[in-house]
């Protein structure tokens, strides 16, 4: 027979006139799928013996064989025409992919506000992969044969080759194998090469259209359905790459790819994938503010302010607006709410379309970010999720890759390189390090673009969250005496009712909590710390115990604490001291000084030593400027930045008065102001302030300044982040998760939660929740204030 190569392969044999007369034999078939895991389909042909067949048996077996040679010859016709018919439809199918590939792009690109991760003004996206320079396809396809022909196969020359050219020349490389050997190249390689490396190489080889429509087919082929693969694509594809999508899934499986995902599929997820499959969304530039406001109106009548949810206003807005509208949609509807889109998602939707729904948000807002953290949960926990890598890796190889891996690393504090070095092996590893596009984690490996993309990413995270929200708020219709009578009957005689202390020691600011305190002494003549030590114990007491002190106190003990004993807490006095604003670093001095008697300096003079000491009692006299930015003396900080971290060409001091220049610019810096000295450290450097301390420094010093900077970028992501560390793994730290949900439960407690369940898609409450128990787990929760 012809060849019986995939109609996703995109080989193609040289054109030719066919003059082949046309076989009168039995009709041609009903059209069959040639994907690549399916052979032949046998045609089948019923004869009906005549009674001349019956008296004349060896007559029937010589028309029998006759019959059966002609069936043969018509199936290899009907075969070559079907190549031949469709090697033409995919040489205009891939022109048509080429002639406006780069016009996609340029759509994509200008679609992309200044947001979330953009890169920098007037660049690009930018891929690993690119066209080869000196490329010859014969040259590459006879390098190809060499390595798969005899015993065994040369699979370093096979990905070598693959991955060092673009798509587009992957494609030519298959047609001149085809020309020079008559043979399939997919076909040979996937008869060479097995496994996860053979999907990967394969992958690669198809063109990108033709390599998502098979990845959809094998998502809704079979029993159940693969959602995850479905909103990956669906939630992320420009409206070009959506009609170019739908023209291969058509032309590979002559099947109509919105009938058969209506068939798979139900609902309002049935539903929003129709409209994201149409390819309509807006792409207009121009952004009408009042249909910004009326989209906010609408979505929150929808969804907050209605019983139920009208689910037609979502996939209407969501589904057909332009990326630009939606992401001013987006700040305004924060702005408005009090909530992000995604909260609101969240408690509204739920199931596939909810995951739909946030996927399509997070697209809107950066498709790499996006995209960096689908590759996270591949890799993350046991086991590897290898067909998410897969083909993640090969569809963004040429578009996006570098943006991701930069996004990767600002957000999850690796490289993709090493996640993805540690978490596969063999051939399979090197060619997914090759896409990665380099060791982004090797000295001198840093990316103009990228950089802007890592520094936009957490400027305007931070900036568009301008209201700090904590979780515990005065309560209504306060009563200190009630208040005190329910804690002392709470208390006393035999046993401890543990819930009554828990909900009102939780419900109560601060203040409010010291006024029972007073009350407590002024009914009973007792002390209710001291009862409730008495009466409760362990993580418990620890946690209603600190929220029953005075924040300065608190802070005051927790740094006395992190000091005393053997061995220093240096994690506990950098969170602390890194993070306080210049008037609670001065009343933690003061607390100090009245609980202790000593000078909370002389106290961390004594307990610490070198710059790492130098830093600390910098930051706790509480002298950090709180103007704002200063255009010229950034630029110049920018230097000391770049001098001091050694990525500068010619220093302009000596090291000790550089690193003292470098600690003074850290400690006392205004945020505002700390914020542009970062923006033009990666303009002179092109490279990450965090990321750059990260890597030229060590130990507590290095710990110290990158905390400064993240609390400078997001403090509320700061803690999100010490909070999911803390339940991270195999234990708990219940001394920094006490810590932090005491002392930011009034302050931003709430913006921790949003950022938590951004970064990790889960909740803080969640996280509470399967990670403590009993009395300590009640009162967190209450403090954590409701799941997001």
């Amino acid at each position: 027979m012809g060849c019986r190569h995939s109609r996703l392969s995109s080989c193609k044999p040289p054109k030719k006139k066919r003059q082949e007369p046309e076989p009168e034999q039995p009709p041609r078939p009903e059209p069959h799928e040639l994907g690549p895991l399916n052979g032949d389909t046998a045609i089948t042909v019923q004869l009906c013996a005549s009674e001349e067949a019956e008296r004349h048996q060896k007559d029937i077996t010589r028309i029998l064989q006759q019959h059966e040679e002609e069936k043969k010859k018509w199936a290899q016709q009907v075969e070559k025409e079907r190549e031949l018919e469709l090697r033409d439809r995919l040489d205009e199918q891939q022109r048509v992919l080429e002639g406006k590939n780069e016009e996609a792009l340029q759509v994509d690109s200008a679609a992309e506000p200044e947001t979330m991760a953009k890169p920098a003004q007037g660049a690009k996206y930018r891929g690993s992969i690119h066209d080869f320079p000196g490329f010859d396809p014969n040259q590459d396809a006879e390098a190809l044969y060499t390595a798969m022909k005899g015993f065994g196969s040369d699979k370093e020359a096979i990905l070598d080759i693959i991955t060092s050219r673009s798509n587009r020349q992957r494609q030519e490389v298959c047609q001149s194998y085809k020309s020079l050997y008559g043979k399939d190249l997919i076909a040979a390689l996937k008869y060479e090469l097995t496994g996860k490396f053979e999907r990967l190489i394969v992958g690669l080889m198809r063109p990108p259209a033709y390599c998502d429509a098979k990845e959809i087919k094998d998502s809704i082929s079979g029993i159940g359905t693969d959602e995850k693969c479905l909103i990956e694509i669906l939630a992320s594809r420009t409206n070009e790459q959506m009609h170019q999508l739908v023209a291969a899934y058509k032309d590979a499986y002559e099947r109509d790819l919105e009938a058969d995902i209506i068939g798979d599929t139900s609902g309002h997820f049935q539903k929003m994938l129709v409209v994201l499959l149409q390819g309509t969304r807006e792409e207009d530039d121009v952004v009408s503010e009042d249909l910004v406001q009326q989209d906010v109106q609408d979505l929150y009548e929808a969804g907050e302010l209605k019983w139920g949810t009208d689910e037609a206003q979502f996939i209407y807005i969501l589904g057909n607006r332009s990326k630009q509208h939606l992401r001013l949609v987006f700040d305004e509807y924060l702005k408005t709410t009090g909530k992000p889109i995604e909260a609101s998602i969240r408690g509204e939707l739920s199931g596939d379309f909810e995951k739909l729904m946030l996927a399509v948000v997070k697209c809107i807002r950066s498709t790499p970010e996006y995209f960096a953290e689908r590759l996270f949960k591949a890799m993350k926990g046991l086991g590897t999720r290898d067909n998410t890598l897969i083909r993640i890796m090969v569809s963004r190889s040429e578009l996006d890759m570098l943006d991701i891996r930069e996004i990767f690393r600002t957000k999850y504090e690796k490289s993709l390189y090493s996640m993805i070095k540690n978490d596969t092996s063999g051939e399979y590893k090197k060619t997914l390090l090759k896409l990665c596009g380099g060791d982004d984690d090797a000295a001198g490996q840093f990316f103009p673009e990228a950089a802007q993309v890592a520094y936009q990413m957490w400027e305007l995270s931070a900036v568009a969250r301008v209201e700090l929200k904590g979780t515990v708020r005065p309560a209504n219709d306060f009563n200190p005496d009630a208040d005190a009578k329910a804690l002392r009957k709470a208390m006393k005689g035999l046993g401890t009712d543990e819930d009554t202390i828990i909900d009102i020691i939780t419900h109560r600011s601060n203040a409010q909590r010291q006024q029972i305190r007073q009350t407590f002494k002024s009914h009973f003549g007792r002390d209710l710390m001291t009862d409730l030590k008495s009466e409760i114990s362990g993580d418990l007491a620890r946690l209603i115990l600190g929220l029953m002190m005075p924040p300065a106190h608190y802070d005051a003990k927790q740094l006395k604490k992190a000091m005393e004993g053997a061995g220093t807490d240096e994690k506990a006095l950098i969170e602390i001291l890194a993070t306080r604003t210049n008037a609670e670093i001065r009343a933690i001095n003061e607390a100090y000084k009245e609980d202790y008697h000593k000078s909370l300096e002389d106290a961390l003079s004594s307990d610490t030593s070198g710059h790492f000491r130098r830093i600390l009692i910098s930051l706790a006299t509480g002298n950090r400027e709180e103007g704002g930015e200063n255009l010229d003396q950034a630029r110049e900080d920018a230097q000391v930045a770049a001098e001091i971290l050694e990525i500068a060409d010619t220093p302009s001091g000596d090291k000790t008065s550089l690193e003292t220049r470098f600690m003074t610019i850290l400690c006392t810096r205004s945020y505002p102001h700390l914020r542009r000295v970062f923006q033009e450290f990666i303009k002179m450097s092109n490279y990450d302030v965090e990321h750059t301390i990260k890597k030229e420094m060590s130990g507590d010093v290095r710990d110290a300044f990158v905390a400064i900077v993240q609390s400078v970028k997001n403090k509320p992501l700061f803690f999100a982040d010490k909070l999911y560390k803390s339940m991270k793994g195999a234990g708990t730290d219940e001394k920094t998760l006490t810590r932090i949900m005491v002392s930011r439960s009034e302050i931003d407690l709430l913006n921790i939660r949003r950022e938590f369940i951004e970064k990790y898609d889960k909740s803080l409450h969640q996280a509470i929740e399967g990670d403590t128990s009993g009395d300590f787990l009640k009162a967190l929760l209450a403090l954590c204030g409701g799941e997001d």
